[in-house]
């Protein structure tokens, strides 16, 4: 039995007890309880019918325990009632550490079967051409790589997207700067990044004449709509090595990120498509105005956005349209398609969800927009528009420095050094994004994030060190394998004083790594499996300071502590990399 069984054997019984009480229909849920020394389970079923019963809910609670002890609940040892109604639940120390051996057994320990047969695409990152890759697009990086790995670690097949922004107004902008500064223009020898620097430089110098000028926003407007008919040679040749230099760019930095998508749709691709599309629903979706094609959202409680200019250009509404129409059409059976963006799109994508119903309800009701917040420096937001922004690449480059700075005194190479300092780095970054739910800004603590001590990803990669090091030695000293039998009651074991200290909160809390994956899952939420993470880096190394795990003198308690070091290796190793970050090979 799982314990998801144990679980759902809970819920049976308290259901037939509530039914035979009275309640018409029964529906008992069972939760974790907020200190797991109260319980592992907990049920508020007294409180949610006590009206129904016209009873007190201590005084409900207290009749359904009654009625458990005529129930054999499998490896319950105890159940209690607790507070204002709530009745907890423990389970044995028996099939605790049963669980605890099987995990030190199991590296894919975590995964669920809940989206077996589903098809989900998820895009997200989706950087700029000709704009720097910039620590927003490091959020939206991190919590789709995150979301993408939780949902395939729950049985579903997952398509990685991103879409890239090659062609609007922006790069209009870019491209007049660049052709009023030519000699400025790098080399294809020149550094990547310093090729990507100069080409977000001429961004914010033409957006700024842009805005300055009006003799320059007409030839910018001109050069948008020269660009998006791909008229002009000498326009054409500056934008193709603008946008391959970006995208090169951007491909260094998944690879140092672990990410990999699975496919592109980029903007330029979308726009006709998407033109066409909003043409052919005039008068059905989307109506005149002005010269202009837009969507009256104020019949569905949204707002009026425009799909079409004045000048018969898509805007971003209408290339979304062939967007979310091409990722159908090229991908068979999507049951679920998410997109990230940040917050401030949430109603642009409300309007746009709704003219995608319209269109094909299919599309429309199986797209999901998930809001992110923003990364924010002390300084405030950032901004590409005006060149005071962070880039991710910088970012990175900050905290490999400062890693450097806490393992000088480490005995390793210089190798080494840098291979854990790119893994600290983007995990101290990570898990700074993915602490919290995906809607809040975050202030950015360098300082904090690369502690080594403490609620940060650097603490959590550090204590899976700690657990893999304990192993090796193990190994090498041909420390017994514990096995399942060994647990049970007829061994003797089960009544060792050590076994009653080491099957506790520790191996407790790691049996409930599936249910915070699946609960993730669920919620399109990663900071779950965060927090569980954090706590459970704090239980293993209280477990670690309080017990000597290789002991010649013990051996039975050794080996039961060895499988609970391999057991919350495997649980950190396997989370850490769901929040897409890396076990260092040692710290």
């Amino acid at each position: 039995m799982t314990i998801s069984g144990i679980s759902e054997q809970i819920i049976r019984a308290v259901n037939t007890i509530l039914k035979d009480m009275g309640v018409a229909e029964p529906r008992a849920t069972l939760e974790h309880p907020e200190n797991i020394l109260h319980g592992d389970l907990s049920t508020n079923a007294a409180l949610a019918y006590a009206k129904e019963l016209k009873m007190n809910p201590r005084e409900l609670a207290g009749k359904i325990l009654t009625a458990l002890g005529d129930y054999k609940l499998e490896h319950v040892d105890k159940n209690e009632s607790a507070g204002p109604g709530f009745i907890n639940f423990q389970i044995n120390p028996e099939f605790i550490g049963t669980e605890i051996v099987r995990i030190s057994d199991d590296e894919k320990f975590g995964r669920t079967p809940v989206l077996k047969s589903k098809k989900i695409v998820v895009e997200y990152t989706d950087p700029n051409a000709f704009k720097v890759f910039h620590i927003g697009h490091l959020m939206s990086n991190s919590i789709g790589e995150s979301i993408s790995r939780i949902i395939d670690y729950s049985g579903a097949t997952v398509v990685r997207l991103c879409y890239p922004s090659d062609i609007g107004l922006h790069i209009a902008k870019a491209v007049w700067a660049i052709k009023n500064n030519l000699k400025e223009l790098p080399s294809e020898d020149t550094a990547i990044t310093l090729r990507t620097d100069f080409l977000g430089k001429m961004y914010v110098y033409g957006t700024a004449q842009y805005e300055e000028s009006p003799e320059v926003k007409a030839e910018i407007d001109s050069i948008n709509k020269k660009l998006f008919e791909k008229s002009d040679k000498e326009l054409n040749d500056i934008y193709e090595k603008g946008r391959r230099w970006s995208f090169e760019h951007f491909e260094a930095l998944y690879k140092k990120l672990g990410t990999k998508f699975d496919g592109y749709i980029y903007e330029s691709e979308v726009a006709e498509p998407g033109k066409k599309i909003v043409l052919a629903h005039v008068g059905k979706v989307f109506q005149e105005s002005d010269g202009a094609i837009v969507f009256k959202g104020e019949d569905y409680g949204l707002h009026t956005r425009v799909f079409l200019n004045s000048q018969g250009l898509p805007t971003y509404e209408a290339k979304e349209i062939g967007l979310n129409t091409k990722k159908f059409a090229d991908i068979p059976d999507i049951d679920t398609s998410i997109v990230l963006t940040g917050n401030e799109q949430n109603e642009y994508f409300k309007v746009v969800r709704k003219a995608l119903e319209l269109i094909d309800p299919k599309i429309g009701t199986r797209t999901h927009h998930i809001g992110h917040g923003m990364l924010r420096s002390t300084a405030g937001k950032m901004s590409s528009r005006k060149g005071n922004v962070i880039t991710g690449e910088s970012l990175i480059e900050e905290m490999e420095e400062m890693t450097l700075e806490k393992m000088a005194d480490r005995e390793m190479t210089d190798a080494e050094k840098k291979i854990v300092a790119t893994d600290v780095a983007i995990g101290a970054i990570r898990y700074s994004i993915l602490r919290q739910a995906p809607g809040g800004n975050i202030i950015y603590d360098p300082e904090k994030s690369v502690s080594f001590e403490g609620d940060s990803g650097p603490y959590l990669q550090y204590a899976a060190v700690r657990a893999l090091t304990v192993i090796q030695k193990a190994n090498e000293a041909g420390l017994k394998k514990f096995s399942i039998k060994d647990i049970l009651p007829e061994s003797g074991f089960i009544n060792q004083d050590s076994f009653a200290v080491t099957a506790g909160t520790l191996e407790r809390m790691m049996v409930r790594f599936p249910e915070m994956v699946e609960r993730a899952c669920k919620e399109y939420a990663p900071h779950h499996i965060t927090g569980y993470l954090t706590e459970l880096a704090g239980l293993f190394n209280s477990f670690y300071a309080g017990n000597k795990i290789i002991d010649p003198t013990k051996p039975a308690e050794s080996s039961y502590r060895l499988s609970v070091t391999k057991a919350f290796a495997t649980v950190m190793t396997n989370g850490l990399y769901l929040l897409g970050i890396n076990v260092p090979p040692k710290m």
